[in-house]
């Protein structure tokens, strides 16, 4: 993975004023666009997106600053229909418009190129199972929600504060396969796992199959497939969130599992009463290298 990584970054570089096929480097390197995405994301702490847009408005700087060619040209030089469009652009990455830099040399905030490199970590084991499972459902209530990265989302705890206790207990009682209990469910997840992206959340539980969902409640129906389990404990969400970067930059570099496109499901085993502490398991779909 970490050699893939440094490929698609050369990839990158290749293509800075042009387009290129994540897809298929993915597929000639043995992985999936969705899984690399996703590692990418977790381990540069930014979108591949984004990657892209810093480089090629860095590289973009120079020819500014050069002051050779006008600014139409190194507009569709980079890729940009217009200057108004380039602008945009260039002036979200370096804080200042082109022309600004041109005529005063700055500011300019370069991004350099990533490197990917195997560090040794991984003194703390992670509590692991893989699990095969049958199709599955999962019912309960959904909401759209933008996706946050650290500490609690304020709009699934909205969601979730708004249904009475008796929903709670209720959507418990549905359970009758696995992951067992009141579930934390986040569907839809773009592969870049851009901050503030939609995502589909639900909070319910899983149920066989063969279970009819009650008609006042939403379904995400689930496909048989590996599901890798991370068992984590301690304050909450910090302890899951902390777990669930670690699966990128610890489990899947050094197994021989990738991400497939699927939900991501949160079991809360125990907890203490003001939720300060849980204990969970983290369910992510996966599928052999």
């Amino acid at each position: 993975m970490i050699s893939a990584l440094n490929r698609l970054v050369d990839l990158v570089e290749e293509h800075l004023t042009g387009e290129f096929d994540v897809d298929g480097l993915a597929r000639a390197l043995g992985t999936t666009e969705y899984h690399l995405r996703r590692m990418f994301s977790s381990l540069a702490g930014m979108p591949l997106s984004e990657y892209v847009r810093r480089r090629r408005m860095t590289v973009a700087a120079a020819d500014v600053v050069r002051g050779v060619d006008d600014l139409l040209s190194i507009a569709i030089r980079h890729g940009y229909g217009s200057t108004e469009a380039f602008g945009r652009a260039f002036r979200a990455v370096h804080g200042a418009g082109p022309g600004d830099v041109r005529r005063d040399g700055g500011p300019l905030r370069a991004q350099p190129q990533l490197r990917f490199r195997l560090t040794v970590e991984g003194s703390i084991p992670m509590d692991t199972r893989i699990v095969d499972r049958p199709p599955f459902r999962l019912v309960g209530h959904a909401a759209r929600v933008p996706l946050i990265h650290q500490g609690i989302n304020p709009h699934i705890q909205q969601h979730v504060t708004a249904l009475p206790m008796e929903e709670h207990l209720r959507l418990k009682a549905l359970s009758d396969t696995e992951p067992a209990g009141l579930l934390q469910v986040c569907d839809e997840l773009e592969p870049d796992g851009t901050e503030g992206s939609e995502l589909t959340y639900l909070h319910g539980a899983a149920v066989s199959r063969d279970t009819p969902a009650p008609d006042d409640l939403d379904a995400i129906e689930v496909p048989a497939g590996m599901w890798a389990v991370f068992r984590t404990s301690g304050p909450y969400p910090q302890a899951l969130q902390t777990t669930w970067a670690a699966t990128a930059t610890e489990w899947f570099p050094s197994n021989p599992w990738r991400l497939r496109p699927g939900p991501a499901i949160t079991a809360v085993l125990e907890r203490a009463d003001d939720f300060s502490t849980a204990t969970c398991e983290l369910w992510l779909p996966v599928e052999p290298t």
